[in-house]
């Protein structure tokens, strides 16, 4: 059987946007984005000794995440100027310091391949503006705050339950 690539535009980023005091999460998709980037920053310490005959190795003491993401700002065809919910919770957030900072985000692929996470981070480097041809940006760094949890895939739970309705 033939292998084949994986499609880099089917990552889905989302957004909790849960109302205050509201106890279960609501999940909010980011759009607009162009690229998308999930990284890890390993620290590694040199754990040679003696006995290893000259030969070297290494440990990850630490590791960090975090995920950079670009795009086109959105808003609705309104007359009045509605901006898609998800960039306008990644803008809010970008704009806070401290513990406030901090946001909820899970990220996953929408072909059924098994990588899905959730995590905290904060938003840094939001970039919006441009020339007057321009179409505005929607730049923006996430820095994950201690380890992503790799979840059950979201676009796999809705095709079982769809599957489920029409009983195909």
């Amino acid at each position: 059987m033939a292998t084949r690539s994986l499609l880099a535009k089917d990552w889905v980023l989302e957004v909790d946007t849960r109302a205050s005091g509201a106890t279960a999460p609501q999940w909010t998709r980011v759009n607009g984005m162009t690229s998308f980037t999930e990284t890890t920053d390993d620290n590694t310490e040199d754990d040679a000794a003696f006995e290893d005959d000259g030969w070297g190795s290494s440990t990850i003491t630490q590791r960090t995440w975090s995920i950079e993401a670009e795009g086109r700002r959105k808003r609705t065809d309104a007359q009045v100027f509605t901006p898609d919910p998800g960039q306008e919770a990644i803008r809010k957030a970008g704009r806070l310091v401290g513990f406030a900072a901090n946001i909820r985000v899970r990220w996953y692929r929408r072909d059924g391949a098994p990588d899905a996470y959730e995590g905290t981070a904060n938003v840094s480097g939001l970039t919006k503006g441009g020339s007057t041809t321009d179409l505005e940006p929607f730049n923006f760094t996430l820095n994950g705050q201690s380890i992503p949890i790799e979840i059950t895939n979201p676009a796999n739970a809705t095709v079982s339950a769809q599957t489920t309705e029409t009983g195909a």
